[in-house]
């Protein structure tokens, strides 16, 4: 276009921003015919709406038609660029983009290059990254009047808000440019422009004020909300909204059976009565509902955060709790105690063989690892870079994090699995920190990929993949089922049946209690076995054999068997089969000269008696000349003496 051309476009009164599309219409690279088109749709449009922030402010359908009929993109594209006009997602999303965002690209080079190469870090596929790079970028930027380096987290949650409520795009359209902005959220967290790793778009976690509504009585959810206010002081968010559902599930039942209760000065031992039979068998409800009763565990976990909520308001002295105790421990339902679930010997021989030849390397290297650590699964997404230790002569260690018992632990490695970490950590790469749940500080996290945290779904996947390459069946001839835990389970058995202590086995497996590792000994295994076969060895050489001659009676009396095996001691509930060859027993009767013993007045009759039977036995020992046996049933003696001279004077 010529000078002369847009002097005449001035002096005709054209407006400023025509002209200027004017003049950047003449510097392209097309056809005298193609200007003029250009320059004819846009004074078209500008004739029909001169405002043209007025005219953003239509419908989009109206504007549409507007477009389609004066073919005035190109000029709205340029008012795009040129920050003029803010488009509107809901238009860009139902027009196609035209050069829109290649234009824009070239304008902004520098910056695609750089989520570019974010993109080949996480080895994205050309066509996603184009996708990222070209479309998400910038529309994102247009929307919302940045460049990249001025895009923050609020930016994209506001985005992701916005793309929701557009009326006319389709909603696989939503979806695509969801997926598109939430990996340039990852590539903008990379490279250090955001604050935040991106989220799903999952709704926030409800608080315990927000779970609480749904509790039917509005004077006992107000006893309910100040009860969970204090004890989650000490208790994790999670037990917290465990105990809050629990106390749900009370409320509609007495809505639903006792609607004329509405405090808990009200509430009697037959209400309590009633909810604990009809929670034995209680449906599932929530997001798991279904007709089916709960699991004996939920229905346990429900009495006993009652019982706690009832006895913490008694023993604070609140005045809202009942008059009296109502829930007592004989109510708490007894759970099973069903052996851990190991594999045979021969299954994770063949299981573990298939998993070392997956093709998924996070599901190869984190199954290897959970089967020669014990740790738990969330224990193993939770591992840090800095999770192994070298302690020299001692090999190498791996520090298992806070898990599900809230300790923290560390468990030797063996080859094969240092090899695993090894090789894991060789195909992580660089990853920038991402923000620890448990406590809200930046972690490097050995599982992640791409910028993300990994999910348990890969390693249960990989797990199924194993069982079907290894050919794995069960009675009914499908697939066996085998979980992620029964690794845990695998490899603390196999440990007992190696020999190891109970002791060690505990601080391996992170057990806060032994009656939690005691579980493991009442396995089948070949230490349980051994022992077995050496204590029965030796009671079948000790065995006697009775022989009862004529006109004598089958059992001696019991001053004939004092006099006949002196060195035998009455012991509880039985006697002592030392040999009389033996020197004198450092354990012999130990319970009476421990400081601990305390005996009562029911037992003064057996007392008396062992005395007389100590007395025997050493006047036996000082005829015979032990003066070992002698000295040891005095200090028995007078420790009974003792025993019998206090219990006199009480009485």
């Amino acid at each position: 276009m010529s000078a002369t051309a847009l002097a005449t476009l001035e002096a005709n009164g054209a407006p400023d921003v025509l002209v200027d599309y004017a003049r950047f219409v003449a510097g392209l690279n097309i056809g005298p015919d193609a200007k003029r088109n250009r320059r004819n749709a846009a004074s078209e449009l500008l004739g029909a709406h001169p405002d043209l922030k007025a005219w953003m402010a239509r419908s989009t359908r109206s504007r549409l038609a507007d477009l389609a009929r004066t073919r005035a993109w190109s000029f709205i594209t340029w008012c795009f660029l040129e920050q003029i006009l803010v488009p509107d997602l809901d238009l860009l999303l139902t027009k196609t983009p035209g050069d829109l965002y290649a234009e824009w690209g070239r304008r902004h080079a520098d910056e695609v290059v750089r989520v570019r190469e974010v993109a080949r870090r996480y080895s994205w596929s050309a066509n996603w990254t184009r996708d990222v790079t070209r479309n998400a970028l910038a529309m994102l930027c247009l929307w919302s009047g940045k460049v990249l380096d001025e895009l923050t987290d609020d930016i994209f949650d506001a985005f992701t808000a916005a793309l929701a409520d557009t009326p006319s795009a389709r909603r696989d359209a939503r979806l695509h440019n969801q997926a598109r902005a939430f990996s340039l959220h990852q590539a903008c967290y990379e490279l250090r422009i955001c604050g935040h790793t991106p989220r799903k778009n999952r709704p926030p976690a409800a608080t315990v004020a927000e779970t609480l509504r749904a509790l039917p009585q509005p004077e006992i959810r107000r006893v309910a909300l100040r009860y969970l206010d204090v004890v989650a002081t000490t208790l994790r968010p999670s037990t917290v909204l465990l105990r809050a559902d629990s106390l749900i599930v009370f409320g509609e039942y007495l809505a639903a059976h006792h609607p004329d209760i509405s405090r808990l000065a009200q509430l009697e031992r037959a209400q309590i009565e009633g909810f604990l039979v009809w929670n034995h068998g209680r449906p599932w409800r929530g997001r798991v509902a279904r007709d089916k009763p709960v699991a004996a565990s939920v229905s346990k976990r429900t009495v006993v955060d009652l019982r706690a909520f009832f006895e913490d308001m008694a023993v604070w002295g609140w005045a809202d709790r009942p008059s009296r105790q109502l829930v007592f421990a004989s109510d708490i339902p007894r759970l099973d105690r069903p052996l851990p679930k190991a594999l045979p010997p021969d299954v994770d021989r063949d299981l573990m063989a298939a998993v070392a030849g997956l093709p998924d390397p996070f599901a190869r290297h984190g199954l290897t690892i959970l089967r020669g650590t014990g740790m738990r699964l969330g224990e193993l997404l939770d591992l840090e870079l800095d999770c192994l230790w070298d302690f020299g002569d001692r090999g190498t260690w791996v520090k298992v994090p806070l898990g599900k018992l809230g300790t923290e632990r560390t468990v030797p490695l063996d080859e094969e699995t240092l090899a695993a970490f090894d090789a894991w950590m060789a195909l992580r790469g660089p990853q920038r920190a991402l923000t620890h749940p448990r406590h809200g500080q930046p972690a490097d996290f050995l599982f992640v990929e791409r910028g993300r945290r990994l999910s348990a779904f890969r390693l249960r996947h990989g797990l199924d993949q194993a069982v079907n390459d290894a050919g794995l069946t069960g009675r009914d001839g499908h697939a066996l089922r085998v979980t992620p835990h029964q690794l845990r389970h695998t490899y603390g058995t196999s440990l007992v049946n190696a020999g190891l202590s109970l002791q060690a086995l505990m601080a391996l497996m992170g057990h806060v209690s032994a009656e939690m590792t005691l579980r493991y000994a009442s396995l089948a295994s070949p230490t349980v076995r051994a022992a077995y076969e050496a204590a029965m060895t030796k009671a079948r050489a000790r065995q006697a054999l009775f022989v009862t001659s004529t006109g004598r009676p089958a059992a001696p009396d019991r001053v004939e068997w004092l006099r006949s095996e002196m060195l035998k001691t009455r012991v509880a509930h039985g006697y002592c089969s030392r040999d009389l060859v033996a020197d004198t027993c450092p354990y012999a009767n130990i319970c009476e000269q421990c400081d601990n013993y305390v005996t009562a007045p029911e037992f003064q009759p057996a007392l008396e008696a062992q005395l007389a039977d100590i007395h025997t036995l050493r006047d036996d020992a000082q005829a015979r000349g032990w003066d070992s046996e002698t000295a040891r049933h005095e200090r028995v003696i007078a420790s009974i003496d003792g025993h019998l001279r206090r219990l006199r004077n009480h009485a």
